[in-house]
C-alpha cells in the first residue's frame, strides 16, 4: 500500500533547489541567509576535519614542535604563552564550531524521526515534536512509555510461558 508522502518531501523531491537550500515554502535561499549558511558549512568542515586523525598527527606535531623549541628560548614565560594562548583560543573557537555543528545535526535527526513518526500509522504524532516539550512533560511521557514497556515485556513472557507449557 502506497503511503502518502508529507508536504516536506514532496517538496525536496520536487524542487530544483538543494536539500541544503530547501526552504519550508519551497523558495531558495534569501540574502539574509548567506552568512548563516556560509558559516554552517565552514563550521561542517572544520568539525569534520577536527575529527580525522590527520588533525589529531598534526596538534602532536605542533606541540612537538613548540616543546623542541623550549631551549631555544631558554623555556621562557613567552614561550610558554605562546602554547597557552593557542590552545585556549583553538578550544575557544573549537566549542562554538563544534555546538553548532552537533545542534545541525541534531535538528536533522529530530526532522528525520519526525517524519517517521508522522508517516507511521498508528504512532503518535504528538511525539514528532518531543523535542519542544517541557522536561516535566518529557518525564511523564518517559513514565508511560516505560509502564507501557514493562506491560508489554510482561504479556510477552506470560505468552512465551503458556507456549513452553504446551509444547512440552
Amino acid at each position: 500500500m502506497a503511503r502518502k508522502r508529507s508536504k516536506t518531501s514532496a517538496l525536496a523531491a520536487t524542487s530544483n533547489h538543494s536539500p541544503a537550500t530547501q526552504r519550508a515554502d519551497g523558495q531558495g535561499q534569501t540574502t539574509g541567509n548567506k552568512w548563516s549558511r556560509l558559516f554552517s558549512d565552514m563550521a561542517c568542515a572544520t568539525a569534520h576535519f577536527a575529527g580525522k586523525p590527520q588533525a589529531f598527527a598534526i596538534a602532536c606535531l605542533l606541540v612537538l614542535v613548540w616543546a623542541l623549541t623550549g631551549p631555544v628560548f631558554g623555556y621562557s614565560d613567552t614561550w610558554q604563552l605562546v602554547i597557552n594562548t593557542s590552545t585556549t583560543i583553538v578550544t575557544f573557537l573549537m566549542v562554538f564550531l563544534i555546538q553548532h555543528t552537533q545542534n545541525r545535526d541534531t535538528l536533522a535527526l529530530q526532522l528525520k524521526l519526525a517524519e517517521l513518526i508522522i508517516v507511521v500509522q498508528g504512532a503518535e504524532n504528538r511525539l514528532a515534536t518531543a523535542e519542544d516539550m517541557s522536561e516535566e512533560d518529557l518525564k511523564r511521557l518517559h513514565e508511560a512509555y516505560r509502564r507501557r514497556a514493562e506491560e508489554t515485556l510482561g504479556h510477552l513472557q506470560s505468552r512465551r510461558g503458556r507456549a513452553i507449557r504446551r509444547a512440552s
